[in-house]
């Protein structure tokens, strides 16, 4: 059916509209080399990287992605990850261990599911065809209460996510494992810090938070 729809209905690039791919070669460009970011809650914490600078087309493409339904955007966006992860400097032979940021319920039902977790399975996809090893662990849920953060200043995120960040502690990954936090947009660095402050409290260490962009 989804060739049938290809052929009907030619895909288009989320960022500059070319036809024939989500998105097209010269925008999927965008996601360069890691670059590391610094954040006032993480410092001293974990280090974070982004892959593109929150504008232009990785605004775009990630706009789309999360809040127009471009859902298919989500295996280039895996890709981009996969191929970002083996330049970091972590010890890679046990394999990636990859924890997605949750994401308010009401907003994943408005996503179609959790869309960070989606792109984690693509880049673990992309990872095991070139014969590399990692698993997704969508180990962390927020509760009820954590309100939108899109207008909140760093002090106000921070204490919207305190004490309402929950582990699966039955579904972690084994200790001593590299576990890298992944996220679609790191602003403030509250969320990063939360959710590595809560594995760290059960023995997991968050070796690195990487997020496919940074705002600011």
């Amino acid at each position: 059916m989804s060739e049938i729809l290809d052929l009907l209905i030619p895909a288009r690039c989320a960022s500059c509209g070319a036809p024939g791919a989500p998105c097209c070669p010269v925008c999927q460009a965008v996601w360069g080399s890691l670059s590391e970011t610094t954040r006032a809650p993480t410092t001293g914490l974990v280090p974070v990287y982004a892959l593109a600078r929150y504008a232009d087309e990785a605004r775009r493409l990630i706009l789309a992605y999360k809040e127009r339904g471009r859902r298919d955007l989500a295996p280039s966006l895996g890709r981009a990850v996969a191929e970002a992860l083996p330049l970091l400097p972590t010890e890679q032979d046990a394999g990636w261990w990859l924890v997605p940021v949750p994401s308010r319920r009401h907003a994943s039902r408005v996503r179609g599911g959790p869309h960070i977790q989606r792109v984690a399975e693509e880049c673990a996809k992309f990872l095991s065809h070139k014969g590399k090893r990692a698993t997704v662990a969508p180990v962390l849920s927020l509760k009820a209460g954590v309100r939108d953060a899109a207008r909140l200043t760093r002090a106000e995120r921070a204490a919207n996510l305190d004490g309402r960040v929950r582990l699966a502690a039955e579904a972690v990954p084994p200790k001593g494992t590299p576990v890298i936090l992944l996220d679609d947009v790191i602003t403030t660095g509250a969320t990063a810090a939360a959710c590595t402050k809560l594995l760290a409290a059960s023995g997991i260490h968050v070796h690195a938070v990487v997020a496919l962009a940074a705002a600011g």
